[in-house]
């Protein structure tokens, strides 16, 4: 087969881009794709990222591409008691993701990468052998035509069609899902820190946020559970869509509900487990679309550029081979499992824990643990903060158990 590209990706967030930056880097001819008509826009998360996240990757974060320095995160109980969290971990920026996913684009441009908008994958090329073998592609509507190349790199986050077509298994069922809203909202006077706020009334299996941004301006959101938003009343609770779940938490706060919204938008955010394989025979899948998102909040910029780097070292290594059979690739897939994939699970296993909480559970919680026992949660570090809260409530250990290391035996 003649090829026109050594890789086309589909895709050009965080992922997509990341990963054509670094392959092309490495000189592979590299195609990104995008459905948007600008990348970056509309914006669709809360536009969160610790500065390591970027540091790491020798990146120096223009001016340009964040609104706001975030120092920490202010965490709230249901009954209000709120925890700080301020380490050097904690530091980062909410984003401007309009300027900051189109640099990240340009850098892959920088490398020689090339990237086309306005440009929807509709179709994977097969060869005789049932492997991938390019992208037929369709350019604002238009009819479709053929791009070919022996590695295609499903970066498309949460719609993963062309991914399904390659026989990865990205379904989303709604218990590994949320559901959110968010408005942008000023002025909201803040102390550049993320504030997140826990209850089951105010946001069932979830949580709102508000993001400090410039000039007194903030995102402020809610994720709940996917199954629950039905508008019918579950378990006890009634049903509702994260929508007036949100307006109910802003007209409760002093400082929100006179200030005025000037965006908002909804959508739907992966809270489940990864993929159980990121590769197969002549193509990947990285991000969100390989579900590389952490559960407990459903961020998933820093996986992404994490995945995207991963896998374009051992796609430029299978260039250089011309070897993309799933074996060479595979690398990538063990590599992640046993880094990234190691905290993701531990993260998931903390979601699966808090969603069985009520809010006294919660409350008593909040006033046995102090801002370095969040940090060490956070870190996978459970044992300090669970025997804490079991110490004067011991009957939360059926629950918090689940978060210790099983004994061996004989230990």
């Amino acid at each position: 087969m003649k090829y026109d590209y050594d890789a086309v990706v589909i895709g050009g967030g965080p992922a997509g881009s990341t990963f054509a930056r670094v392959a092309a880097e490495s000189g592979m001819e590299v195609l990104v794709v995008d459905k948007r008509k600008e990348i970056g826009v509309p914006v669709r998360c809360g536009e969160g990222l610790r500065n390591f996240e970027v540091i790491r990757e020798g990146l120096e974060l223009p001016k340009a591409c964040y609104s706001a320095p975030v120092e920490g995160t202010k965490v709230y109980s249901p009954d209000g008691t709120a925890l700080v969290w301020k380490t050097e971990g904690t530091r980062g920026w909410v984003l401007e993701r309009k300027t900051f996913d189109k640099w990240l684009c340009e850098l892959a441009v920088d490398k020689g990468a090339k990237v086309r908008v306005y440009t929807r994958a509709v179709g994977i090329i097969k060869d005789e052998k049932g492997r991938p073998g390019g992208v037929r592609l369709s350019h604002g509507g238009r009819e479709p035509y053929e791009v070919r190349a022996p590695l295609v790199v499903s970066a498309e986050g949460m719609e993963s069609m062309m991914a399904r077509q390659m026989g990865f298994k990205t379904v989303h069922q709604l218990y590994d899902v949320d559901t959110c809203y968010q408005y942008e909202m000023g002025p909201y006077p803040h102390e550049n820190l993320i504030e997140l706020y826990f209850g089951n009334k105010i946001a069932p299996r979830g949580y709102v946020w508000i993001f400090p941004k410039a000039k007194s301006k903030a995102n402020v959101g809610i994720g709940i559970g996917g199954s629950l938003n039905t508008g019918k009343k579950q378990g006890g609770m009634d049903g509702a869509t994260p929508k007036r779940l949100l307006d109910d938490f802003i007209s409760s706060q002093e400082k929100l509900k006179i200030a005025s919204t000037l965006d908002d938008f909804g959508g739907v955010i992966s809270v489940g487990a990864p993929l159980n394989e990121f590769v197969q025979d002549n193509c990947m899948v990285i991000g969100t679309a390989a579900k590389q998102v952490d559960p407990t909040h459903g961020g998933g910029i820093a996986l992404a550029m994490e995945s995207g780097v991963m896998a374009a070292k051992f796609a430029a290594a299978a260039h250089q081979e011309k070897d993309y059979s799933r074996q060479r690739l595979a690398g990538y897939e063990k590599q992640w499992k046993e880094s990234a994939g190691k905290k993701v699970a531990k993260r998931l296993l903390v979601r699966k824990v808090l969603e069985k909480l009520s809010d006294d559970d919660l409350n008593h919680i909040f006033n046995s643990i102090a801002g370095k026992d969040l940090e060490a949660i956070m870190a996978g570090k459970f044992a300090g903060p669970v025997a804490k809260v079991v110490a004067t409530r011991p009957q939360l250990l059926g629950v918090l158990g689940a978060l210790m290391p099983e004994k061996k035996e004989g230990s």
